[in-house]
């Protein structure tokens, strides 16, 4: 007959705080095993079945009745360890730390390996030092503080614009994407499979290029397009005379038509001067984004998106052939359109974009 096992003397204070323990998301998962180990001993349950329900062994089950006995709620807690020491020291790490910052002079960055042979250390412990202060040499992030002498003044318009636009007003993001190639590839694309992507030859054939001129409507997601050969004033007249088409008076009667474009030479010709001067064309407004800020221009997402979707993997015999995916694309885009949703205040855009001299001084711009 199995020997009978007293239940374990436990305080009313000492019930509460491993209750605590044991249902706190927070505990370390160790740590609740061994409160709720307690708390089965303390209610007379044997050894045998506090091991079977909790999934444990029986001799862990004594230790942990022992150590609280011996000492409390603290005997539950791992003991320090002392582990192996380290091997090397602050002293070598500040070293190795400042070793990385630094550049190298026959390469562009340290790699692992370069740093280890210069420092005298396995490529693990370079590479352990790197993971733990976050230093990554390989990667590289591209930036340019824009220099525009009224960039508060059009930050706060074009943010404006998105936000708050004036009432009855249409909003439209406008650019061009030049240059786009018509690519058709050597031989034909092996289709995607289980277990397969997608397959192509590694070399291509050019079939001519186009520019393509974009209107996206800012508050509806709609967008207008337009091909031509070149990207000249010329083709930027002809493109809001197509707006001006688009967006007919007898349509929109009385509504202004607010144009966000960045700072091209072509958007600002004497030609297009004098097209906004006339009386007729006073509904449009043109509205610069900073220099060096044309992420600021909502229709360079849809110009993004357009590349990954259509053009990239595209593969098209002419220039014609190209121009109908896009021309698809644009259809079913703006069929099923939703706006872009813009979340910066021009406060926020203006506290990262407008930095304290010592901040700039030596940047790269």
């Amino acid at each position: 007959m199995p020997r009978r096992v007293l239940p374990l003397p436990v305080g009313d204070s000492e019930r509460e705080a491993l209750e605590g323990l044991r249902r706190s998301r927070t505990t370390e998962h160790g740590l609740a095993d061994r409160a709720a180990i307690i708390l089965a001993a303390a209610r007379g349950e044997s050894h045998a079945a506090i091991a079977r329900r909790l999934h444990c062994s029986m001799p862990t089950v004594m230790l942990w009745r022992r150590r609280f006995a011996e000492r409390g709620i603290a005997g539950l807690r791992d003991e320090p360890r002392s582990g192996r020491p380290r091997r090397y020291g602050e002293h070598f790490r500040a070293e190795l730390i400042a070793k990385t910052l630094e550049k190298p002079t026959a390469t562009t960055h340290w790699s692992t390996r370069r740093l280890a042979n210069e420092v005298g250390a396995s490529a693990t412990t370079v590479r352990r030092i790197w993971k733990s202060e976050r230093l990554r040499p390989h990667r590289v992030e591209t930036f340019k503080f824009s220099r525009d002498p009224r960039l508060a003044q059009k930050v706060i318009d074009v943010v404006g614009l998105y936000l708050h636009p004036p009432e009855g007003a249409i909003v439209l993001s406008v650019d061009e994407k030049t240059q786009i190639q018509a690519l058709s590839r050597t031989q034909p694309m092996l289709p995607m499979g289980p277990g397969q992507v997608e397959r192509r030859s590694h070399d291509y054939q050019r079939n001519g290029t186009t520019d393509l001129y974009a209107a996206l409507e800012v508050h509806s997601g709609k967008v207008t397009t337009k091909h031509t050969e070149r990207h000249r004033a010329k083709e930027f007249l002809e493109f809001l005379q197509l707006l001006e088409r688009r967006y007919p008076k007898r349509r929109y009667p009385g509504r202004e038509i607010h144009i966000v474009l960045d700072n091209s030479s072509t958007h600002k010709a004497k030609e297009v001067e004098r097209w906004l001067a006339e009386p007729r064309h006073a509904r449009f407004k043109l509205h610069f984004t900073p220099t060096s800020a044309s992420w600021m221009n909502q229709v360079e997402t849809w110009f993004g998106i357009l590349t990954e979707q259509v053009i990239r993997r595209g593969d098209d015999p002419s220039v014609r052939a190209l121009v109908a995916r896009i021309a698809r694309f644009t259809r079913e885009w703006s069929e099923g359109a939703t706006p872009f949703k813009w979340v910066k205040t021009a406060d926020e855009i203006l506290a990262k974009a407008v930095r304290k001299p010592q901040e700039t001084s030596g940047a790269a711009h």
